[in-house]
C-alpha cells in the first residue's frame, strides 16, 4: 500500500535566480530532513518504496511516494523542510493520496486553478501561451493518466 504526498515549495529568499528543482535534489532534502528529526530508524523506514515522482520547475509543485506506514515520517519532515540546494524554502503539503491518479488530478487541477489566478496580469497572447505551457506542463505518466 503506497501514499502519495503532494506538495508546494515556496522560495524563502528575494533572490530572481530560479530554483533548479530536481527530483533528485528533492529526495535528498526530504531524506536529510527525516535523518536529522528520526535518525537511521526513519532514513531505514522511508528507504523501501521512497521515490519523489514529478516535479515542476515553474509551478514548484512536487510529488513523492512512500509506504503507508512510513508516510507519517514525511508527513512530519517535508514541511519543516527550510533548504533545498542551498536555497531558502518553505514546504506546504497540498494533498495526500491513495493513487498516483488522484494526485496527478489534483495537480492538474490545481495548476489549472493558477493559470486562472495568473491569466489577466499577462498581457500578450504569446505570454498567456508561455505560462498555459509551463502550467499546464505534464509528464508523460501524468498525460497517460489524466
Amino acid at each position: 500500500m503506497s501514499k502519495y504526498i503532494t506538495f508546494k515549495i515556496t522560495l524563502g529568499d528575494k533572490s530572481n535566480k530560479p530554483l533548479q528543482l530536481k527530483i533528485t535534489t528533492l529526495h535528498v532534502a526530504i531524506q536529510q530532513k527525516v535523518q536529522q528529526l528520526y535518525g537511521d530508524f526513519g532514513v531505514a523506514a522511508i528507504k523501501a518504496g521512497f521515490t519523489a515522482k514529478y516535479c515542476n520547475i515553474h509551478t514548484k509543485i512536487a510529488l513523492v511516494k512512500t509506504r503507508h506506514g512510513p508516510h507519517k515520517f514525511l508527513l512530519k519532515a517535508i514541511p519543516l523542510i527550510n533548504d533545498i540546494a542551498g536555497r531558502l524554502v518553505s514546504i506546504e503539503i497540498l494533498y495526500v493520496g491513495a493513487t498516483l491518479k488522484h494526485c496527478f488530478l489534483f495537480i492538474k487541477k490545481y495548476q489549472q486553478q493558477e493559470l486562472e489566478r495568473v491569466w489577466n496580469t499577462l498581457k500578450t497572447e504569446r505570454e498567456r501561451k508561455n505560462m498555459e505551457n509551463a502550467l499546464m506542463t505534464l509528464t508523460p505518466v501524468m498525460k497517460e493518466l489524466g
